[in-house]
């Protein structure tokens, strides 16, 4: 398991990951950070070179409850943050999946957020960073006014989704836990302190398979086809003498300075205004056109659309767990966003990101 961050004062205290059976539960990972936690974790290189990597902390914070209750923190502003510890080889299969951590903003955080990331086993934790593909990425993102939400990215096939949904995160100092659960038949909820605030269908709030439907890519628009919906009006003609009415005129009221000296200060003329009788250019009234035809759409091709279908059930039966597939061939890497990096499944040993 991993974690990033890209704010200063980001304290984690708790982290787990596990799954759920109709009897049991299993935990495959979790750390509170106690005594030995360093031997468990592998701090990153990335950014090192640029003089941009931060160092962490190990302590319960400004405030706590528990003063041995402690997590790690970033330390300083405006650095990077990456730190990966292994766990070992898993399978959702038929379970539901948990991921869950807390993490408290001890100062008012203005650019930055605090990710937890499971990663794929031949990573190279020294060199874990931002590039580094992941199979999910979640957690809390925090910049300016515009970004508050909660980042929950499932990777497939080499690309990275992110969830259509907002999901406002916590912006207070106060420490709150984050869980993503995603369950066997394919339903997910992100709770915020227990509290559900996001859930739903997998397939439905990710655009991981494909469309069910395309638009025929051979569809043309008939030559004939009137698309217009509104049409000049022929009975509407323009008056005559329209265009021969000035925009502006002599003033009527304005009148010749008694000491205007024709000889000295040429022809006096009288300064113009608006003409009240102008109405600007005509413009021709215009009806509902009586052959209009809606606007034209491509059908959609029955052929591919059966193919599409095909293949969205086909994914859908390999993909119920959402358990990641080992891939021989890595596809070229997409850039799904300025938020997702490029991400491929491993059945290998794997980490986890925060």
């Amino acid at each position: 398991m991993a974690i990033r961050g890209g704010s200063s004062f980001a304290l984690a205290a708790l982290l787990a990951l596990a799954s759920v059976a109709a009897v049991a539960g299993e935990v495959f990972f979790q750390e509170k950070f106690e005594d030995g936690w360093e031997s468990r974790w592998v701090k990153s290189d990335w950014k090192k070179d640029e003089n941009m990597a931060g160092e962490w902390n190990h302590t319960s914070g400004k405030w706590n409850g528990d003063a041995e209750d402690k997590g790690i923190q970033t330390s300083e502003d405006y650095r990077f943050y990456a730190i990966s510890a292994e766990y070992p080889e898993f399978s959702n299969k038929d379970k539901t999946l948990v991921l869950q951590f807390s993490v408290k903003h001890e100062q008012k955080l203005d650019c930055g957020g605090g990710y937890v990331k499971l990663l794929g086993g031949d990573v190279d934790q020294k060199k874990f960073g931002g590039d580094t593909p992941y199979s999910i990425m979640f957690g809390p993102d925090i910049c300016g006014y515009s970004t508050k939400k909660v980042h929950a990215i499932l990777t497939k096939d080499g690309k990275n989704h992110l969830i259509k949904k907002d999901v406002p995160c916590e912006t207070d100092q106060l420490t709150h836990v984050y869980t993503l659960i995603i369950r066997p038949d394919a339903t997910y909820s992100i709770l915020i302190d227990n509290e559900e605030k996001q859930t739903g269908s997998v397939y439905e709030h990710w655009d991981i398979l494909p469309p069910k439907k395309i638009k025929d890519p051979e569809a043309k628009k008939p030559e004939d086809w009137d698309d217009k919906e509104y049409i000049p009006d022929p009975e509407d003609k323009k008056p005559e003498g329209y265009d021969d009415i000035p925009k502006e005129i002599p003033d009527p009221d304005a009148k010749k300075p008694e000491d205007w000296d024709d000889e000295e200060d040429g022809e006096w003329t009288a300064p113009t205004i608006p003409n009240p009788e102008y109405k600007g250019p005509w413009k021709q009234k215009k009806i509902k056109n009586p052959n209009y035809q809606g606007k034209w759409k491509a059908a959609f091709d029955e052929a591919e659309k059966k193919k599409e279908e095909e293949e969205a059930a086909k994914a859908g039966e390999d993909d119920d767990d959402l358990e990641d597939e080992e891939d021989d061939e890595k596809a070229d890497e997409d850039k799904a966003d300025s938020d997702a990096e490029d991400g491929k499944d491993s059945d290998d040993e794997k980490h986890d990101e925060l």
